[in-house]
């Protein structure tokens, strides 16, 4: 089990207590975003496609550390943007050390290497690099749009790992992707060494600029999942709720619960979700208090929600469930325990799909040109 117990016990505390005071409505990760710009332009992202005159900006040290006070959770995600772009991060990084805060520090790795060198921090339970990880190598590299990023960060994954840095993977699949491949992948990360990894379905930002790549439907989505997680090698560690994982595959049902990690960045505090933007308010209690939660989720029949499944809007999901019964608690030791899933027609499915083109190529198995199919099926036995 690769997260600390302090860790877990700070977050079973936290949630338990928000029970006792019957709060409804609570945070459990503040997403974080000092900046939105990077050192990548990758085609799914939909935070660099602001002007200059944004990208170029910072939310100020005391503005963050304020967004933390107030919004009280146990855990701070900084994403971005590159976070290690942003001019303060050491500082901020220490000061959260000093509230006892457990610090996700989303990286694409790019400049990890010259803060290890440069002593910028210093391991801590407290901190975890989490480094997105879309795959292996070519996975990757096509993803983040140039080549060359994977050795980088896997490079930089083993030299934090031999320092003694907690480090996790973050991978976003898009349609298409490979099981056969985000598995093997899964082994690499395991071999250097990282201590989870986190896997979620790709979100169509409205302002990425390649719309046609993500995940689109959602019974595509738990089908998919369902063959990349079932039959699983006891050694893979993830990061996440294992619940989670389990309404990835369709076995939960979840609505979201966009205040579980609430976004904070250079507008204000973003209604609803890290994900979508309908607003922004000037105080946490005024996003908690003010927002209209009914109009968002599954069931609000809001046409944005309707496929999303990211861990953003529905881990905490999963999170309130283990602790708000001891039905929910028991589902999670079961998670734990028995954790590989054997699925016999999920394996004949993985086998299957070796015979299929992915990732890009994908969109053009059922295209043809003068009758025949760009793409010739091949036909493996299962």
């Amino acid at each position: 089990m690769g997260v600390p117990v302090s860790q877990m016990w700070t977050v079973a505390t936290y949630v338990l207590g928000q029970k006792i005071k019957r709060r409804k409505r609570y945070p459990l990760v503040l997403m974080l975003e000092p900046l939105f710009r990077c050192n990548l332009a990758c085609a799914g992202c939909g935070k660099i496609q602001y002007p200059a005159h944004i990208l170029k900006k910072d939310v100020p040290l005391a503005d963050c550390l304020k967004a933390v006070d107030e919004c009280g959770a146990p855990m701070v995600s900084i994403p971005g943007g590159e976070p290690l772009l942003y001019p303060h991060i050491r500082e901020l990084v220490q000061e959260l050390i000093k509230r006892r805060k457990y610090i996700y520090l989303c990286t694409n790795a790019l400049k990890l290497k010259e803060a290890l060198d440069g002593g910028w921090f210093k391991p801590s339970k407290y901190l975890t690099f989490s480094v997105h990880m879309d795959g292996q190598r070519e996975e990757h590299d096509f993803a983040v749009c140039r080549e060359g990023t994977f050795e980088t960060a896997t490079e930089a994954i083993r030299m934090a790992v031999k320092q003694g840095f907690r480090v996790t993977t973050n991978t976003t699949l898009f349609d298409g992707f490979d099981p056969n491949s985000v598995r093997a992948f899964f082994d690499e990360m395991t071999d250097i060494g990282v201590e989870g990894m986190m896997v979620s379905p790709g979100y169509a930002y409205p302002k990425a600029p390649d719309q046609q790549s993500f995940l689109r439907e959602r019974a595509e989505t738990e089908a998919a999942f369902k063959t990349l997680l079932s039959n699983r090698k006891k050694r893979w560690v993830f990061n996440q709720s294992p619940l989670f994982l389990e309404y990835l595959m369709g076995d939960r049902h979840y609505e979201c619960t966009p205040w579980g990690m609430p976004t904070y960045n250079m507008f204000g505090w973003q209604k609803p979700c890290y994900l979508l933007q309908d607003g922004y308010v000037d105080t946490f209690d005024e996003l908690m208090n003010d927002t209209r939660w009914e109009n968002y989720g599954l069931e609000s029949g809001n046409p944005a929600c309707q496929q999303c499944m990211v861990h953003s809007g529905h881990e905490a999901s999963a999170v309130n469930h283990t602790f708000a019964s001891f039905g929910g608690m028991w589902a999670t030791i079961k998670a734990m325990v028995f954790n590989t899933y054997a699925n016999p027609t999920a394996q004949k499915k993985l086998e299957a799909e070796k015979g299929k083109p992915h990732g890009p190529l994908a969109h053009l198995e059922h295209v043809t040109i003068n009758g025949k199919p760009v793409i010739e099926k091949k036909h493996t036995a299962a």
